[in-house]
């Protein structure tokens, strides 16, 4: 079985998704942790992200894995644990400029198809019902106001100890991301016409996942 769960960045689906996967006893695959993790790479060369055959060679050239940890999924790149590093303000703000770039999704894709396709699964990012596994078992949307998803976002980086974050860097941040993700021409964030949508704005993250939970099992 397959779980595709979409949205905009500071949504919760991360969250939720991990916390269904644990409770279904399925794979959890975060997919912008892998844009993330080659983001990091990118910077971490001196790459040029605007340099889209560039990039695409280093997403070729990479080996993303996707490891289960005690605090729920760990990224590793080249076999280096980046589950922290992909999370520094510097990814954020340039991992939408590098999910954008046609070539590198073609080597996203196919290997977020492979993992998939290797046991029961539940899948978070922008494009998973729409374009990764358009046949999906269940897809979902979650979605949040703006307000509340940066307010999410700025607590994230409280959590993890990243300090020198301003709430309104973190608003241009995610409205920039907003743009982008959703005016791609290759995958763009947008809600798949049979997925079920879900404003969390006001709901707990143990609303939500009952929410998911009622419509996997109604069906």
């Amino acid at each position: 079985m397959i779980i595709a769960i979409d949205g905009p960045a500071g949504a919760g689906k991360s969250t939720v998704a991990k916390i269904l996967a644990k409770k279904l006893g399925f794979l959890y695959l975060d997919t912008g942790a892998m844009y993330r993790a080659l983001t990091w790479k990118a910077l971490e060369t001196g790459t040029d992200i605007n340099d889209e055959a560039a990039m695409k060679a280093l997403a070729r050239d990479s080996t993303i894995d996707l490891k289960a940890a005690p605090e729920g999924l760990a990224v590793l790149i080249d076999g280096r644990d980046v589950s922290s590093a992909i999370r520094e303000p510097r990814v954020s703000a340039r991992v939408s400029d590098v999910a954008k770039i046609a070539g590198v999704r073609g080597v996203m894709v196919s290997l977020q198809k492979k993992l998939g396709h290797s046991k029961n699964c539940i899948l978070d990012g922008r494009d998973i019902g729409t374009v990764v596994f358009p046949d999906a078992d269940h897809k979902f949307f979650v979605d949040a106001s703006c307000a509340e998803r940066v307010e999410r976002r700025f607590k994230d980086f409280k959590n993890l100890n990243i300090g020198g974050v301003s709430r309104e860097q973190v608003e241009k941040d995610l409205t920039n991301r907003d743009h982008i993700d959703s005016t791609r021409e290759c995958g763009p964030l947008k809600k798949a016409d049979d997925a079920v949508y879900l404003d969390t704005t006001s709901l707990t993250i143990d609303q939500v996942v009952e929410k998911m939970l009622e419509n996997i099992k109604g069906k």
